[in-house]
């Protein structure tokens, strides 16, 4: 039996500043980290413009419900965020 990826892994999100991101500038950075549960170790990160990463962190949050751990690492690891990488 396999483990739900919101089991196995723990979402934190840090940004630089309190504006929400439709009003943030494109020079503020969002930190997105993924956290194993397990060891506390960093297994994803990105640190994006906040309106990419309010993007990214609607398609994490539905992965981490909908994916076994396994499978949302598969999705996640090593993916390419460029400018067009997330619609």
């Amino acid at each position: 039996m396999s483990v739900r990826a919101n089991r196995a892994y723990h979402l934190i999100v840090s940004r630089t500043r309190l504006r929400p991101a439709f009003l943030a500038g494109e020079e503020r950075r969002d930190r997105v980290e993924v956290l194993s549960v397990e060891d506390g170790e960093v297994v994803l990160y990105w640190e994006l413009p906040p309106r990419r990463a309010a993007k990214l962190l609607k398609a994490l949050r539905a992965d981490l419900v909908s994916l076994s751990a396994e499978d949302f690492i598969a999705r996640w690891d090593g993916l390419d965020l460029g400018p067009d990488a997330i619609a």
